[in-house]
């Protein structure tokens, strides 16, 4: 692991192989640990690189408005890449979109998994049950001093909080834990603990995004971009490209309902 500063902030990060470089950018409940076997894969053929979002693992604490699509750009001049192909899941997808439309020349490919986009509300199904599933966790009156930010949460609070989130968001509704793999529960739960007693400890934080949002904005994306969402992702949750029309998508834009139909993405890299 190394760290570097950008700007006002330092980011935690991992760098290895050669070649086209690639950049993973983790979803906003995990943090760059995420993408281990990605990582590994993928410095056979290219430079990859990972990192903490600010507020995240080894990275310093956001505090305020953050634009992570700006802190992702600063990052990739620190490390003197002029030009790199996007890999995002979750809101790290939302983020990577944002790179590129407001820095279209610097991004040579998109990857987006499950991908949030900003200026996009979530449908309203999905916020009654997710406010629903969270309040079984952790009592109303704790989880909104939590949100607050600079909290002593209860252990247990965060432990409930991590499951119920993973249940709701990367289990799904037709399945359980006893689904998956015992380690990728165990990890994912790990990830899930570290990131909600990071976001209540620390300082109060809000995502400042581009203006205007990438919502009506995916035509204006060139690069080659490739997306996915999982087989048992739940129809109340589907918020991006794959809830978007065609004609509203990029000239380069190929989709992959699940991740047993994909193509090989990597070719399109450089």
């Amino acid at each position: 692991m190394a760290r570097i500063t950008i700007g006002t902030t330092t980011l935690g990060y991992d760098e290895a192989g050669e070649g086209p470089p690639v950049v993973l950018v983790h979803a906003a409940v995990a943090g760059r640990a995420m993408w281990d076997h990605q990582f590994t894969a993928l410095s056979a053929r290219f430079r990859v690189v990972r990192y903490d979002r600010r507020g995240y693992g080894d990275s310093d604490d956001a505090e305020g408005p953050v634009a992570h699509h700006e802190d992702l750009l600063a990052l990739m001049d620190a490390l003197d890449i002029e030009r790199a192909a996007l890999v995002g899941a979750s809101m790290g997808g939302g983020h990577a979109v944002d790179a590129a439309l407001v820095a279209p020349e610097r991004v040579s490919a998109l990857a987006l998994v499950c991908a949030g986009m900003t200026g996009r509300a979530w449908p309203a199904g999905f916020t009654e049950a997710a406010a629903q599933a969270m309040a079984r966790a952790v009592p109303p009156e704790r989880l909104t001093r939590y949100r607050e930010g600079r909290a002593d949460p209860d252990p247990a609070d965060v432990a409930a909080m991590a499951e119920a989130q993973a249940r709701f968001v990367a289990v799904g509704p037709a399945r359980s834990p006893q689904d998956l793999p015992a380690p990728a529960w165990e990890r994912m739960l790990g990830m899930y603990r570290t990131t909600f007693h990071r976001m209540w400890s620390g300082p109060p934080t809000t995502t400042r995004s581009p203006e205007p949002p990438a919502e009506g904005r995916l035509a204006e994306i060139g690069a080659p971009t490739w997306w996915s969402r999982g087989v048992m992702t739940s129809r109340r949750s589907r918020r991006c490209p794959t809830s978007t029309p065609r004609e509203s998508w990029g000239p380069g834009w190929w989709s992959c309902p699940t991740w047993a139909t994909c193509r090989p993405w990597s070719a399109r890299t450089s």
